[in-house]
């Protein structure tokens, strides 16, 4: 496959396990760089040995990283991914055909996600198709959001490809806890205290998390898989407003 004039930006911190299969997917790129954010675990070495041109940026949050990586590649088109994600040959030579034929107005280009988790794809729950702008020309895009949810903002038409990326979102259902108390601590930390009426506020919400992705949106299909994320779901959403209540506690 001839390579294209395209650049794909990862950020990464201690991503060794994992980050040889996403780099070896991209082998159809011209650039990969990878931004690490201090990594102990050898993953710096990884990526240079397979390639990849690694630079160090601390850590400054999702937002700001991304942006940083995506500012740092040299062509004209960028692809953004992160170190759990894989491109399947299907889909990079999508990715291929898109980027040779968009006309100017096209700012970017979105793509399904298919996510990978206790033993299935999870194709329920809210988790598919998950739809992501992550293929953009440089400069007509910038990343949004408030950590650590972010979004690409795209200046120009985005169009839809139809093949997915691979998402091999946790590694066990300890590492979904270890997310959500990270994500909920970041969450906490960006807006003023609450009362004890927003943590019974988070019952409901809770409850409605959960009735959501199992019900709704069709969890129950995807089995037990199924079950644990609508369950974790709803305690992410109840940690959330705990914690934003804990704050006042802890500034009494």
């Amino acid at each position: 496959m001839e390579k294209p004039n395209i650049s794909v930006a990862i950020i990464a911190k201690n991503e060794a396990d994992r980050i040889g299969r996403l780099l070896e997917s991209c082998a159809f790129a011209d650039e990969i760089l990878v931004v690490d954010s201090g990594s102990t675990d050898g993953t710096q070495v990884i990526c240079e040995k397979a390639g990849a041109k690694v630079i160090f940026n601390p850590w400054p949050g999702y937002v700001a990283q991304k942006q940083f990586a995506m500012e740092a590649v040299k062509n004209e088109w960028v692809l953004s991914l992160d170190a759990d994600e894989e491109v399947p040959e299907s889909l990079a030579a999508e990715i291929l055909h898109a980027v040779k034929n968009a006309p100017p107005d096209v700012g970017g280009f979105s793509m399904p996600r298919l996510s990978w988790y206790l033993g299935r794809w999870i194709c329920h729950g809210g988790w598919y198709p998950d739809r992501k702008v992550r293929l953009v020309r440089r400069g007509r895009a910038k990343w949004q959001g408030v950590d650590p949810h972010d979004k690409l903002d795209v200046n120009g038409k985005v169009r839809d490809l139809t093949q997915p990326f691979l998402h091999y979102v946790y590694r066990s259902i300890s590492d979904q806890v270890v997310t959500m108390n990270n994500f909920s601590e970041i969450y906490a930390r960006q807006d003023q205290p609450r009362g004890g009426w927003f943590v019974a506020v988070g019952v409901f919400h809770a409850f409605g998390k959960f009735l959501e992705c199992y019900f709704w949106k069709r969890g129950i299909l995807d089995g037990i898989p199924g079950l644990v994320i609508a369950m974790n779901s709803a305690g992410y959403v109840f940690l959330k407003h705990a914690k934003r209540w804990e704050q006042g506690i802890a500034e009494k």
